[in-house]
C-alpha cells in the first residue's frame, strides 16, 4: 500500500501478526491474503493457553450507539451494565430534556457515582456496627460466664 494515511487499528494488528510469525509464515504471508490466513493459522502456541476472544460489540446508551471491544466471557455483564446506565440515562433525560448527550452522561457518571460512594459508606457502616455488636456480645457472654 502506498498511500501515506495512517494504519487503522485492525490493519496495524494484522501488520504485527504478520511481523511476530517465524520467517517461513513471512515469506507465506507475503504471497497474499489467502497465504496470510494460513500463516496465522500455521504460527504455534509455545504455551498452550488460549488467546483471549474479544468481540465487537455495539452498544446504545440513550440512544447513541458505541462500538465496544469486550472479551467474550465478559459480554453478559457489559449488556447488564448497558441496561442499567441507559435506564438511567433516559430518566435523566426525561428530567433535562434539553441536556447534549455529552452533558447527560457527564451528569449519568456523576449520579451513579454518588449511589455507588454511597453504598460503600453504608457498607463500612454496617461493618463497624457488626464488629460493635460483636465486642458487645463477646462482653456478655464472659459476663455471663463469670456470673455462672
Amino acid at each position: 500500500m502506498t498511500n501515506n494515511h495512517p494504519k487503522s487499528l485492525e490493519e496495524k494488528l494484522a501488520a504485527n501478526q504478520t511481523r511476530s510469525t517465524d520467517p517461513k509464515s513471512q515469506k507465506g504471508a507475503a504471497t497474499g491474503a489467502g497465504a496470510t490466513t494460513v500463516a496465522a493459522q500455521s504460527k504455534p502456541n509455545t504455551n498452550n493457553t488460549p488467546e483471549p476472544q474479544i468481540k465487537k460489540v455495539d452498544i446504545s446508551i440513550a440512544g447513541v450507539t458505541y462500538p465496544i471491544y469486550c472479551p467474550v466471557h465478559e459480554q453478559e455483564e457489559l449488556r447488564s451494565a448497558v441496561f442499567y446506565i441507559n435506564d438511567y440515562a433516559q430518566e435523566l433525560r426525561k428530567d433535562a430534556p434539553s441536556l447534549s448527550q455529552e452533558n447527560l452522561l457527564v451528569l449519568c457518571c456523576l449520579n451513579l457515582y454518588e449511589k455507588i460512594h454511597a453504598n460503600q459508606r453504608d457498607d463500612e457502616d454496617r461493618l463497624q456496627e457488626s464488629s460493635r455488636s460483636d465486642a458487645l456480645l463477646d462482653k456478655i457472654l464472659k459476663d455471663a460466664q463469670s456470673i455462672l
